[in-house]
């Protein structure tokens, strides 16, 4: 590990020297380049420099509980020893964590598609109580959402919604969401009050730039149509809806939340961009797995995630057996004690594999 750190000091201060270089300086892309650069590895290099700094005080309060023979100063000493040590176990704890390779999309926006699953009008409802619940959870992080795409159901429910989410860290936090989530609950229409069981899907991802995912036009198949509203009745005189087939992979986007064309397009090439770099990346995660790749991190649609249990007023994440009686609240967007376990956890299975 301290050659790693010496390694990451050098290159930070190689990019100081450059960043001070008149001629660098004059460049406004060098400049960008070496500045994003260098802030990626800077929390890893001051803590780096203050592992170094507390380790160096331990080593010499050590050196003096070792040889003092007066007992008063003796007590300091090893009072100062204590608190030192507490202080050189986080620092280390701290620097091995930000030694570990993070998600190259967690900084990214992202792309959520719910769906509803098994379980009819019921699960569509439950479906609208996902989305709503996302919805809450970005008005408190003060995040924007925009919607892409909605398929609604003749109840209030929704067949189908893919929306965006703009905001700070976003598929960092948002990503352990993906898979099937479960709901327990006595539907409106039973009249003999017995619990029935749905589901709706989740997939969250990671929102792709054109840098991450080339998209030839000739693989393209292109069509407008008119959007609809309730019952299929056409909502606008002119055709703005749009239907974007990717014919490589079969991957079809929609998009007809707009009233312009081109916004439309613009969005439905966002989505399926996302989509292709999400393939690319479970492909790569399949590549890798062992038989430890369990609790988070997949995104895999097939596995239950999560338990929605409205008589008990209960909600448990699977993958870390963490359960709540917080219902309500989780459903009103308070779900950050989940997120911020799934980091954790992900986190932990990093760092424990890391080899540090």
């Amino acid at each position: 590990m301290l050659d790693r750190l010496s390694s990451l000091e050098e290159k930070y201060e190689e990019l100081d020297k450059l960043l001070a270089d008149p001629e660098v300086v004059m460049d406004y892309t060098k400049v960008q380049q070496y500045a994003k650069e260098q802030a990626a590895m800077r929390e890893v290099v001051e803590l780096a420099r203050a592992y170094r700094s507390v380790t160096e005080d331990l080593r010499e309060v050590t050196d003096m509980v070792h040889n003092e023979n007066d007992p008063d100063l003796l007590a300091m000493a090893k009072e100062e020893q204590e608190a030192l040590q507490t202080k050189h176990d986080q620092v280390e704890a701290d620097l091995k964590l930000a030694l570990v390779p993070s998600d190259p999309n967690d900084d990214k926006n992202v792309i959520i598609e719910i769906r509803a699953g098994t379980g009819g009008e019921e699960a569509g409802l439950f479906a609208s109580n996902l989305f709503r619940m996302y919805s809450r959870l970005a008005q408190r992080l003060e995040w924007k959402l925009e919607v892409i795409d909605t398929k609604q159901t003749g109840i209030g429910g929704i067949k189908e919604v893919t929306f965006q989410v703009n905001g700070d860290q976003a598929y960092s936090k948002l990503k352990h969401e993906s898979g099937v989530h479960r709901v327990q609950r006595v539907p409106a229409t039973e009249s003999s009050g017995r619990i029935h069981t749905s589901a709706a899907t989740v997939a969250v991802l990671p929102e792709a730039e054109e840098v991450d995912v080339e998209l030839a036009s000739e693989d393209l198949q292109i069509d407008v149509y008119h959007a609809s509203g309730h019952g299929g009745q056409n909502v606008q005189k002119v055709a703005t809806a749009i239907r974007i087939t990717h014919i490589p992979s079969g991957l079809v986007t929609t998009c007809q939340d707009e009233r312009s064309q081109h916004k439309n397009k613009e969005k439905a090439l966002a989505v399926l961009r996302s989509r292709l770099l999400a393939q690319e990346i479970a492909k790569q995660q399949q590549e890798i797995t062992d038989s430890r790749r369990s609790m988070v991190g997949s995104g895999d649609r097939s596995e239950r995630v999560r338990t929605y249990n409205f008589p008990q007023g209960r909600i448990t994440d699977h993958r870390i057996n963490l359960t709540s009686y917080n219902l309500e609240q989780v459903l009103d967007g308070d779900l950050l004690e989940f997120i911020e376990a799934l980091v954790q956890e992900e986190q932990a299975y990093k760092l424990e594999n890391s080899g540090l």
